[in-house]
């Protein structure tokens, strides 16, 4: 099997990048400086109900997360295995269908955030 070295195929990473006739030009990639995420005790969640926009089905909503996309979706995996939904992780929200607001906020209490249970 033939793996690719770590560069070797980054095209679509210099999509829009127009030709340079200049021999010494070399592409530089913008890093992403990485997200460094604080301690579950130091986050401010917030879990709600939501119906709007969902055809009038409930969704609960954990809000307020601060780090990085990998920790986030690790936290919505954890939430959904638990409460035996799914869901999914989008904008920074994470998604569980139904009403588990409860049980999402013991969980998260229980890992060490600090949760706000907003709405009814």
């Amino acid at each position: 099997m033939y793996k690719l070295k770590p560069m070797e195929n980054d095209w679509k990473q210099r999509l829009g990048v127009v030709y340079s006739t200049n021999e010494n030009f070399d592409y530089s990639y913008d890093q992403q400086e990485d997200i460094v995420t604080p301690p579950a005790n130091q986050q401010k969640l917030i879990v709600s109900l939501d119906k709007k926009n969902r055809k009038g089905k409930a969704v609960t909503l954990v809000s307020g997360f601060v780090g990085s996309q990998d920790d986030l979706n690790e936290l919505g995996k954890m939430l959904k295995t638990k409460c035996g939904v799914g869901g999914a992780v989008k904008e920074g929200e994470i998604l569980l269908q139904g009403d588990h607001r409860d049980k999402a906020l013991a969980l998260l209490t229980d890992k060490g955030y600090k949760v706000k249970r907003s709405g009814h």
